[in-house]
């Protein structure tokens, strides 16, 4: 009910573009895990059920305080200072406070059975990339990055596909979870602009491509 009122009452403009994708489409692809990272450990995205989704969400921040690095670097240190921590909260579960790691893991806490374990698989200055684990509803990788220097300009890129049948069936046939993910990306952004002391400029963008098995783009 609280994630129905917050988006009802939403005033961030967004601005949404849907699109068949294509399987031979590098861009649409997850990135490759790093060499100490095995496919084995994490939830690949061709481990999950129905189609690959292929998400970014973007804005721009001007006049922010805070350069690229040094904000990646806050949101590091504690995913909640971005996070809608009103119903969706990072508790992590392995690592030091403080700060990111490549193999740290964390919990997303949320209402109903919304709760996603991930992994840390890429840190670096400027970004950073999860991996879901067994539990998750989705199967896939999130990367979280930021850039520019007047203009900061902060994404979200997904590549996932739902873990199971009954995921895939709130995500792509009820769109129940796909509204709330939305919901909690959005208010992240908003959040990592606030963090960052500058306005957003030009509301979020979000993009979506949908990859079908075997799609030929077509």
């Amino acid at each position: 009910m609280l994630t129905s009122w917050d988006y009802m009452w939403r005033s961030t403009p967004m601005h949404r573009r849907e699109a068949l994708g294509s399987g031979s489409d590098a861009l649409s692809q997850p990135p490759a895990y790093p060499p100490d990272v095995s496919a084995d450990e994490v939830l690949d995205p061709d481990k999950g059920r129905g189609p690959l989704f292929h998400r970014r969400y973007q804005t721009r921040i001007r006049n922010a305080k805070l350069p690229a690095t040094t904000l990646m670097a806050l949101i590091q240190s504690d995913l909640n200072q971005a996070a809608p921590t009103a119903f969706a909260r990072f508790q992590k579960v392995l690592g030091r406070d403080g700060a990111m790691a490549v193999g740290d893991e964390y919990v997303v806490r949320m209402p109903g059975p919304w709760d996603g374990p991930v992994r840390v698989v890429a840190a670096g200055a400027l970004s950073f990339r999860l991996a879901t684990l067994r539990g998750h509803l989705e199967s896939g990788q999130i990367e979280f990055r930021t850039s520019g220097e007047r203009t900061l300009v902060f994404e979200i890129e997904s590549w996932a596909r739902s873990s199971d049948p009954l995921s895939n069936l709130l995500y792509q046939h009820l769109r129940m979870a796909k509204e709330v993910q939305l919901h909690m990306w959005i208010s992240f952004l908003e959040g990592v602009v606030a963090l960052s002391g500058g306005r957003m400029t030009g509301g979020v963008d979000i993009d979506t491509r949908r990859i079908e098995d075997g799609a030929d783009g077509r």
